[in-house]
């Protein structure tokens, strides 16, 4: 960084430093990732400077010879890699994705229907806070009391109730498989739209190890990051009779012009994510998340429907004694990055409250297999048993920092 050193060097030395503890940690949070080399190339390429409002061959700006290009290559890679008939590369993030979804698929007044926050669901879907439920009459559908997992014949009984115009699935906070197919049947059943947000699992999809909600979905948004391994961006796959509504609602309705080195870099991750050695990275990561959640539990944690089938594992600390913000920060002292996170019916605050929240994606990217699991989970254990001793977590961060430095990171070391 020889010119931001020169330029700004409070900001080199706060990334250098960023780039110590990415390097230091056992990242676990599962919405982070490491990306490589070549993604960081295009993401920090001059490509940052070129406006390119419109689409491939429709642009409002001249000089997009090799612009358009790039685009076209991302489309047709995401398109490939999901069999999907339309893909649009555009959308800034994971959340004006689906605020692009909502406004190409229903009207603003509409009723829509998605998983509640506390319960696994992401904000965008219907949330009290978020514009979904300010725009949109939202109705929320839960997870069983008991078995902590969608209940599909509840979910049927509440659409037919509220007849909505728009059905989501996906979450933030869940742990096993959805069926695709079971939401595009109730869906049809009501006549509504089924969009399913896909923004965690997407790599898992890539790598044959959760179903694909495209023979399903209307609309599949998804994040370009998390287990996909790509920059901070969105796409939305669709079929090809929502493909003018989706582009109009992403732009000129939504956003201006696209961030072309975002594109370039969701152009690279696509072509990464299409070889075998991806498709073995997907598969590891279950791999690893089933372990890490075995060991887990032989150490009496408790696991949210007792187990994983993805990339995510919630633990509710009520057991151990202590809140989620608690042992995230107690975590955190160890060098072991985790979230607190609400549980299903949690008695407790958003902002303290009784789960943590891990996944594996991040350290699976570093070439750790099932007995780092292992040894994650002791150490674990160790912290959130005495969450107050400081001595033990900087040990345990001492040790955490050695174990890591076996395991280059993607980007950061080779």
């Amino acid at each position: 960084m020889t010119y931001l050193e020169q330029t700004d060097p409070e900001i080199a030395a706060l990334i250098q430093h960023e780039q110590a503890r990415q390097d230091d940690s056992v990242r676990l949070i599962p919405s982070e990732n490491y990306v490589s080399h070549a993604v960081l190339e295009a993401t920090g390429s001059i490509l940052t400077n070129k406006y390119s409002e419109g689409y491939p061959s429709k642009r409002y700006y001249e000089g997009q010879e090799f612009i358009d290009p790039i685009e076209s290559l991302a489309r047709e890679r995401a398109k490939r890699l999901f069999v999907a008939e339309h893909a649009n590369v555009q959308p800034y993030s994971g959340s004006p994705a689906n605020l692009a979804a909502y406004y190409a698929m229903v009207e603003p007044g509409a009723k829509i229907m998605g998983m509640s926050l506390p319960h696994g669901g992401h904000l965008t879907h219907g949330w009290r806070v978020n514009f979904s439920a300010r725009f949109y009459q939202s109705v929320q559908y839960t997870v069983d009391p008991v078995t902590q997992r969608i209940d599909y014949d509840q979910v049927r009984e509440l659409a037919r109730k509220e007849q909505p115009r728009l059905i989501f699935s996906g979450a933030t906070a869940y742990p096993r498989e959805f069926d695709f197919k079971a939401f595009a049947e109730i869906a049809r059943e009501v006549g509504a739209r089924f969009i399913a947000d896909i923004a965690h699992i997407a790599g898992l999809i890539v790598a044959g190890v959760h179903q694909s909600p495209i023979p399903y979905a209307d609309v599949v948004t998804t994040t370009t990051h998390k287990s996909l391994r790509g920059p901070r961006g969105a796409m939305i796959l669709c079929k090809a009779e929502h493909a003018e509504a989706i582009d109009r609602a992403v732009f000129p309705a939504l956003q201006g012009g696209p961030h072309n080195h975002t594109t370039a870099a969701i152009a690279v991750a696509l072509q990464e994510a299409a070889t075998p050695a991806f498709q073995e990275y997907g598969r590891q990561i279950v791999r690893n998340a089933k372990a890490l959640a075995k060991a887990l539990l032989a150490h009496d944690f408790t696991l949210i429907t007792g187990g994983t089938d993805n990339h995510l594992i919630l633990i509710d600390m009520t057991k151990k004694g202590v809140t989620g913000k608690q042992a995230s920060r107690a975590l955190a002292r160890a060098g072991i990055e985790t979230n607190a996170n609400t549980i299903p019916y949690d008695p407790r605050r958003p902002f303290d409250p009784s789960g943590v929240r891990i996944g594996t994606p991040a350290v699976t990217s570093r070439g750790m297999k099932e007995p780092e699991m292992q040894r994650i989970a002791a150490w674990m254990d160790q912290v959130v048993s005495e969450v107050t001793n400081e001595t033990l977590h900087a040990r345990i961060r001492e040790e955490v920092r050695g174990f890591c430095q076996t395991f280059p990171c993607p980007g950061i070391r080779i």
